[in-house]
């Protein structure tokens, strides 16, 4: 089959050799195409027409296949399950492969036989229903040797980084890597395209996802062992129009990092910090962009004053990091169980000193000043960009002015 019968084809065979340059998957050359059409034992007709997906016969142990762009990598991993081998792919023009699976169509309803690859099978429903259910190809590919390793190359790379988030997205023609460092993102090497799926695949069977879903939200978490530390993942996914984003938030569980002295703050600003962690009661928040170690620097200040005469509790969402000898609550919408609703509760548990993790609303806001002008040291974190803008954010809530002036320390 010639690439040269007409302008419209050229032009096809350049977004091929486009295509090929980005993925790293080679062109079918002319002379490649097949003279008989052959077919994997078994293997749904239906299936190739749907996925566009032509056989094109064995090679060193692996099944060549023909696909246009863009790649049906659901279809690909199905098929690479049904055959149980490898499956190389060559990219070629979508009107080449339409006109051989037409001529293998046309043939079925002509009862005419297709060369077989392995040995001549009837089709039959259960077959069918494999392919068209991919959920086991997925775990099948999200699971191999070379993916696992990847993905752990990545986390270990971004845990020596001290990132506080990795970043995984898909562009037309581009998978990107980028890993939050002290607030900043900074692009990485990123993988091949190709590793996109079975990348995002194993992460959330990592994190307990659903892995079929592509359309809608989803939240996980998951623990990974790293030269003895372990490190929390909190893992989310958005659906987006090149298929999926996720993102994770790495949280190093080693006590060494919950040190004041490790974060970072320069003399006078220890000092200061020193002074309002030790003070009986009044309000500390701590405020910045996000990824600017708000959480970490909660988690340092309570780990400082955390000893046997003081009684801490936290509420939280959700619990980032478990401190021995502190009370930890996480906070359940789903039940009513949100800041406010948990602050009011955890006053009458005697607490020496409270820390919320955020304050969002006006409701929890007023509770947490009013805990904290009755006898209590409270902890919380606002999200503004300085330290200036906490009580022009407060003031927005609708907290009264000489209220804010009375509790912040």
């Amino acid at each position: 089959m010639s690439l040269d019968a007409d302008p419209g084809i050229q032009a096809e065979h350049r977004l091929l050799q486009r295509s090929a340059e980005l993925t790293g998957f080679p062109l079918l050359g002319s002379a490649e195409w097949p003279q008989a059409t052959v077919m994997p034992d078994g293997l749904p007709l239906s299936f190739l027409a749907r996925s566009r997906i032509l056989p094109l016969g064995m090679s060193e142990g692996a099944l060549r296949v023909a696909c246009p762009v863009p790649l049906d990598l659901a279809a690909l991993d199905a098929l690479r399950q049904f055959v149980g081998v490898p499956v190389q792919v060559l990219l070629a023009p979508r009107s080449g492969i339409d006109a051989k699976l037409a001529e293998l169509v046309k043939g079925e309803s002509q009862g005419v036989e297709a060369t077989g690859i392995f040995a001549a099978n009837d089709l039959n429903d259960e077959n069918e229903q494999a392919l068209d259910d991919s959920l086991e190809a997925l775990r099948a590919i999200a699971e191999d040797a070379p993916v696992v390793r990847l993905v752990n190359a990545l986390i270990a790379r971004a845990a020596e980084a001290r990132a506080s988030d990795i970043h995984f997205e898909i562009f037309q023609g581009r998978f990107r890597v980028r890993f939050r460092i002290d607030g900043v993102l900074h692009d990485v090497e990123s993988p091949p395209l190709r590793m996109f799926l079975p990348v995002i695949s194993h992460l959330k069977l990592r994190a307990r996802m659903n892995i079929a879903e592509r359309r809608l939200p989803q939240d996980g978490r998951a623990k990974v062992l790293l030269q003895n530390r372990e490190i929390d993942m909190r893992v989310s996914t958005i659906p987006i129009v090149h298929g999926e984003s996720m993102v994770i938030r790495l949280l190093d569980q080693a006590p060494g990092l919950l040190q004041i002295e490790a974060l970072g703050i320069d003399e006078k600003g220890l000092r200061i910090v020193q002074g309002a962690i030790a003070q009986p009661h009044g309000m500390i928040l701590v405020t910045g962009p996000t990824g600017s170690g708000k959480t970490t620097t909660l988690y340092a200040a309570l780990t400082r004053i955390n000893d046997s005469r003081t009684k801490i509790i936290t509420i939280e969402d959700p619990v980032e990091y478990q401190i021995d000898g502190i009370n930890q609550m996480q906070v359940k919408p789903q039940i009513d169980l949100n800041f406010a609703n948990a602050l009011r509760s955890i006053v009458r548990q005697d607490p020496d000193v409270i820390m919320v993790g955020e304050i969002r609303d006006r409701e929890t806001a007023e509770i947490a000043i009013q805990s904290s002008l009755t006898g209590h040291l409270v902890f919380s974190t606002l999200h503004t960009n300085d330290s200036f803008s906490a009580a022009h954010r407060l003031l927005e809530m609708g907290v009264e002015g000489y209220l804010i002036a009375s509790s912040v320390l």
